[in-house]
């Protein structure tokens, strides 16, 4: 009897975005997401949130030591300072590229078509821009004073630092740390584990996620921006297929197509949560097991990715800026516009890591250009799904840079890149071994007798 064939969780999570999308426009549609009303209170704000909240937590939960794990193990397979060295030049290189590329698309794209222009919209929602820090500041704050702190408070940077000393301290050691080496790779192993496990969960998260936030957004805040926010889909859609594509086959000549196929499910991931950080677990898996990109390269691109490259979030300057400064009738010129290019650049840098990263990086731009702050309120109704998909470019481009490095430094497995199936889980990965599970039982009953 032939055995019955698994569904990857691939599939599993694009039906549960399916039916998260078709129920939440129901919802809004409907009327019944209405305050008060018992679907609002306990489907809405009650089932789905707990649902969505708990997936979302347990990601981030993974994300600080599976970055440890993973980079100081990362840091002993490549084994060589200089070449640590160069991976960590080259992505920051990419990176810095790609987003002054996307910010020049969003330009060039809402200027084309002049969004914005004749509408002088107002707007009852107001907007307090948040002090952004220093680049001198986040320079210095690279450094922990006291990591314990620095894990609490996932910063990322930090992390990323300090994981990177113990990483090349080992390594000084020599064979005295033998031992070590053996737990960090174990233990990278386990965080490894540990992520198929909660992403088993994840087609019905994904599901009340997207159901939670399609319902409370619905099309009427789409329909009265229309134009801003098509332009915007439209230039993170062409940033996404044509220039990280484009540039991920100039650069390292692998298939943009199998790369889109097997970045759907992190996409999705990433789509979801609005979150690069919490995506790490998730991304980083991809990029390794789906991607074929060696640990040593991907366990310092991914978290330094999710810190610093913004390629959507800079697509948001750009045509925010444009729209915002048409509806004000504002004439930015060219060197205005080369003004936002360079801001968003150093931005984000500057403000790697702050929460609400895209409204304060905006508010920065808009200060420096002279606009009105207050004009983010225009685009605040809609910031919640744009975000979504943002985060679904930012991730990629990541993986598109992880790509790139590893291919450079001959550390791409061009194998499991070219198989469709490799790092695709079904639910067999989650079975445990028979023979593990009798030892275990042996050693649970000899726990017992001795007691």
């Amino acid at each position: 009897m032939a055995e019955k064939k698994s569904m990857s969780l691939t599939t599993k999570v694009l039906i549960g975005m399916a039916f998260g999308i078709i129920v939440g426009l129901a919802i809004n549609l409907m009327g019944l997401n209405v305050k008060g009303a018992f679907i609002h209170e306990n489907i809405v704000n009650g089932l789905f949130l707990i649902v969505g909240k708990m997936f979302v937590t347990s990601l981030k939960m993974l994300v600080v030591p599976l970055v440890i794990f993973s980079l100081i193990s990362g840091v002993l397979g490549i084994g060589d300072i200089r070449a640590l060295g160069k991976v960590g030049g080259k992505s920051f290189v990419l990176y810095m590229l790609t987003t002054a590329i996307a910010i020049a698309v969003g330009i060039s794209i809402a200027a084309t078509l002049g969004i914005g222009e004749g509408v002088h919209m107002t707007s009852s929602v107001s907007f307090t821009a948040k002090e952004a820090p220093a680049l001198s500041s986040v320079l210095i704050n690279i450094i922990p004073s006291n990591f314990i702190n620095a894990m609490a408070k996932g910063k990322m940077l930090q992390i990323i630092f300090f994981s990177i000393l113990i990483g090349i301290s080992i390594l000084m050691v020599g064979k005295k740390a033998l031992p070590v080496v053996e737990l960090v790779e174990i233990g990278n192993e386990i965080m490894m584990k540990m992520v198929n496990i909660v992403m088993a969960v994840a087609p019905y998260a994904v599901f009340a996620l997207l159901a939670r936030a399609i319902s409370n957004l619905g099309l009427g805040l789409l329909a009265d921006l229309a134009g801003y926010v098509l332009v915007l889909i439209g230039a993170l859609m062409l940033h996404l297929f044509v220039t990280l594509m484009g540039i991920l086959k100039l650069f390292s000549g692998m298939s943009p197509a199998k790369f889109l196929k097997k970045m759907r499910e992190t996409q999705i991931f990433a789509f979801s949560t609005s979150s690069s950080n919490a995506t790490i677990p998730v991304t980083l898996r991809a990029v390794t097991e789906r991607l074929g990109v060696d640990n040593s390269v991907a366990s310092f691109t991914i978290p330094f990715g999710a810190t610093i490259n913004m390629d959507g979030t800079a697509i948001m300057q750009g045509v925010a800026t444009v729209f915002i400064a048409n509806a004000y009738g504002v004439d930015l010129g060219m060197a205005g516009y080369l003004t936002v290019i360079l801001m968003s650049v150093l931005a984000s840098i500057g403000t790697a890591g702050v929460p609400g990263v895209g409204l304060i990086m905006l508010s920065m731009v808009f200060t420096q250009v002279g606009l009105p702050v207050e004009g983010i309120g225009l685009i605040l109704g809609v910031d919640r799904l744009l975000d979504m998909i943002r985060t679904a470019v930012n991730v990629s481009g990541d993986a598109a840079v992880s790509v790139i490095v590893a291919k450079s430094e001959k550390k791409l497995d061009e194998s499991i890149y070219d198989n469709p199936l490799a790092g695709t889980i079904t639910d067999n990965d989650l079975d445990i071994p028979e023979e593990i599970e009798e030892e275990l039982a042996e050693v649970v009953h000899k726990i017992h007798d001795e007691k």
